[in-house]
């Protein structure tokens, strides 16, 4: 397995500093934020000075009911193949629920969210797994998540679910150690347990990250400075085996270029302490994945069907305000759905930085209200036009100037009248004719 060194996850925000940084052996990018043909320089630089980069996906929903979308998966190899990397990474959540599975309306959550650790959710993943190692141009890497909330009935431990899904696809591991910490808090698992059973020869790098406390929940922000309690967990991982990379991850709320290398260099100085401590073989190659057996030749379609009910009515219930599923701690999803609403509010924000501009104070208390009835079906910029949508045709805001302004941004922004006859876009020529009168 490769030696990565210490990276650092690259950001549009932090770019320069990131180049300027001393000790950087790689960095990680997230795939969905870059255009094969249009390379940020910066990256390019990096890459010149044989900086590793690696693409870091996270939509495509590997841990969900259906199939990988193909375009997703081809979107990923180019990213992989222009940026020369030797892997790719994903994690191990669902993104989106219900479609044709459950013949319901497709559902967007946003976010990552956690797969139930049971026999019907380990042979769909194995299975999606499998159809990406097949796609990709590299080996594909997948990520332990955080997760505020526990799915009822679980049959396996992380552990021991990261355990099978290696012994059956062969699959490598990038280990969040700062989402071992998230989930001892908030689901109460011991990480030294979960790292006494997963794979550790099949680690291909680990992630390491910070977050705050409110009101006895732990929220992997990637904000906020990493806390010793993960950087112990770091420590218990390298004192087994010496981990072939290591990541710090960063995602708003970015410090001065002094503390994020301070940070850095703490995480170098726990894994020179631990490493007296590791076995000498530093980097074993992973597991072999397991030929035909009981479960990789197995129909997952009936699987697939059940997984499919259960992941549309939890995300049905975080984001659409339908019934919490029986077994769910109703406070906990309470605090899950929140998370989530505020999530979408602050990536509509980024994505269309004129609306929080139009409508100033009035931007987050208008949207939260709007996402509670009203779930995300296309995407964040589908979802800010939406948004406007929603409040021009009900007359909002009530200021007219600002309401001005907010109808020549939807007009502008949502193209030209559809020609098609399908009855969504009779719908956006309706819409316009109204918007166009107001």
């Amino acid at each position: 397995m490769e030696r990565l060194g210490t990276g650092i996850g690259w950001r549009p925000e932090i770019a320069d500093a990131v180049e300027r940084m001393p000790g950087i052996d790689w960095v990680e990018a997230v795939a969905e934020n870059l255009c094969p043909g249009h390379l940020p320089e910066s990256l390019l630089r990096l890459r010149e000075r044989g900086v590793t980069v690696i693409p870091h996906g996270v939509s495509l929903g590997l841990g969900g009911a259906d199939r990988p979308d193909e375009a997703r998966l081809t979107a990923l190899a180019e990213r992989a193949e222009a940026l020369g990397s030797p892997l790719v990474t994903e994690h191990i959540a669902f993104v989106r629920a219900g479609g044709p599975l459950t013949a319901s309306p497709l559902l967007e959550a946003g976010h990552l969210l956690p797969v139930p650790r049971t026999r019907d959710a380990l042979d769909v993943l194995c299975e999606n797994i499998r159809i990406a190692q097949d796609a990709l141009p590299v080996p594909l890497a997948v990520e332990n998540i955080a997760a505020l909330i526990s799915w009822p009935g679980e049959e396996m431990s992380e552990g021991q679910f990261l355990y099978d899904l290696v012994d059956r696809t062969g699959v490598r591991l990038l280990i969040d150690v700062a989402n071992l910490h998230t989930n001892h808090v908030n689901r109460g698992e011991v990480p030294a347990k979960a790292l006494d059973e997963l794979p550790v020869e099949a680690i291909a790098y680990v992630h390491v990250a910070g977050g705050f406390e409110r009101d006895g929940v732990w929220h992997d922000s990637h904000a906020h400075p990493v806390p010793q309690p993960v950087l112990d967990i770091l420590s218990d991982l390298a004192s087994r085996v010496t981990p072939p990379g290591v990541l710090l991850e960063r995602d708003e709320n970015f410090p001065e270029p002094g503390e994020l290398e301070r940070e850095l260099g703490a995480i170098r100085g726990t894994l020179e302490r631990a490493g007296a401590q590791a076995p000498k073989s530093s980097f074993p190659e992973p597991i072999a994945p397991r030929e035909a057996g009981a479960h990789t030749g197995a129909d997952t379609d009936p699987a697939r069907q059940r997984l499919a009910l259960a992941q549309t009515a939890l995300l049905s219930a975080l984001i659409g305000g339908t019934p919490v599923p029986e077994g769910f701690d109703r406070v906990r999803l309470g605090v899950q759905a929140r998370a989530l609403a505020a999530k979408r509010a602050d990536v509509v924000a980024k994505v269309a930085e004129e609306l929080p501009q139009i409508l100033a104070e009035g931007y987050r208390p208008a949207f939260l209200a709007y996402a509670q009835g009203h779930p995300m079906t296309g995407g964040y910029r589908r979802d800010a036009l939406d948004f406007a949508e929603h409040l021009l045709l009900a007359g909002r805001p009530e200021d007219a100037e600002t309401r001005r302004r907010l109808r020549h941004w939807w007009l502008e922004r949502s193209g030209p009248a559809p020609l098609s006859g399908h009855p969504a876009a009779r719908l956006a020529r309706a819409t316009r004719r109204v918007l166009l009168r107001r």
